[in-house]
């Protein structure tokens, strides 16, 4: 089946308190990020005040985590582990390209070239596609590639939302969680999904984003008979956000009287500063403080199994499409 290239993308994040500002600032100069019709100068100039003024508070994030972000240790067991699940069937060789903080999508791309990778396989490790993740990552890689002969032929993985293995592996993840509640309460856990937002405005351009999250979470909660809603987390800003917000959520579920919730991260694939601060203390927090009797995370997918079948799978039948 010839030698192939498969490129992991994903957000990075920093691999020590020392990195934090830099990488809010490789975050902030991104235009589908920070959208402002600025250029140049101006844009690095505004991208480095908001990484200076942001950096000393999200510190305390990464005093949770022991430091730094865990994302990328975990990128690469999940690169490690669908090399080896792909080398079953033919002569794939993983990368990781985060999109921003190291290694870069462009220090993929450099790798490949000196491995001389003809075909290349891009998989972003965003299930539900958004522009300022997908699309993101997919113009980064346009921007650093240099392919003048047309040597490289490269194909894309736009998303997998409905796959139903990643449907079955995220399944898996909420029943290990689930074993964590007493026997006897567990039909009446309550379960949240909570998926990354994003501004009101990009949904309203025609991104796909918001109608893919729910349709993982429909597919998702057929496996189980309990109650279930949708959140959105992570706001930053003072623009419009899709919503209802995780917070407000929490909040609604106390009033209503669950005492017995499970989160289920739904839009992220391994853990960072998202499930691991911000719903796993941040609001693990806050319901306690609304009576919430128990509170349990669902694990992410990191390197699960079933979650690396998904992915080859994926990969598998897009190698198809060389031959044609």
């Amino acid at each position: 089946m010839g030698k192939y290239g498969v490129v992991l993308f994903n957000l990075g994040g920093p691999l020590s308190k020392d990195d934090i500002e830099e990488f809010l600032y490789n975050l902030f100069m991104d235009p589908y990020i920070i959208e402002i019709p600025l250029k140049g100068f101006l844009r690095r100039v505004l991208a480095s005040a908001i990484a200076r003024r942001r950096a000393g508070k999200t510190a305390s994030y990464y005093d949770v985590m022991g430091g730094k972000s865990p994302q990328y240790e975990l990128t690469v067991k999940q690169a490690a582990a669908l090399e080896k699940k792909l080398r079953e069937q033919c002569e794939a060789k993983v990368y990781v390209g985060m999109r921003y903080f190291k290694p870069y999508i462009e220090d993929a791309y450099k790798t490949l070239v000196k491995d001389n990778i003809e075909n290349v396989i891009l998989l972003p490790l965003y299930p539900q596609y958004s522009r300022t993740t997908t699309l993101s990552s997919f113009e980064e890689w346009n921007r650093v590639s240099e392919n003048p002969s047309g040597r490289m032929k490269v194909l894309q993985i736009e998303s997998y939302h409905d796959d139903p293995l990643y449907i079955e592996a995220i399944a898996d993840r909420i029943n290990v969680a689930l074993s964590r509640f007493p026997e006897n309460v567990r039909g009446r856990v309550h379960m949240l999904y909570s998926a990354h937002g994003v501004p009101e405005r990009i949904i309203n351009r025609g991104d796909p984003y918001q109608n893919q999250v729910v349709e993982t979470v429909n597919l998702v909660s057929k496996k189980f008979p309990n109650l279930h809603s949708l959140s959105y987390q992570s706001r930053v800003g003072p623009v419009k956000w899709i919503g209802p917000s995780t917070p407000d959520e929490l909040k609604s579920l106390a009033e209503r009287g669950v005492k017995y919730l499970l989160v289920i991260p739904i839009s992220f694939v391994s853990e960072h500063s998202e499930t691991l601060y911000e719903i796993d203390h941040l609001y693990r927090n806050e319901a306690a403080g609304l009576g919430i009797q128990q509170f349990e995370m669902m694990p992410a997918l990191n390197d699960s199994p079933k979650f690396i079948e998904a992915l080859s799978g994926l990969i598998l039948r897009k190698i198809r499409e060389f031959g044609q």
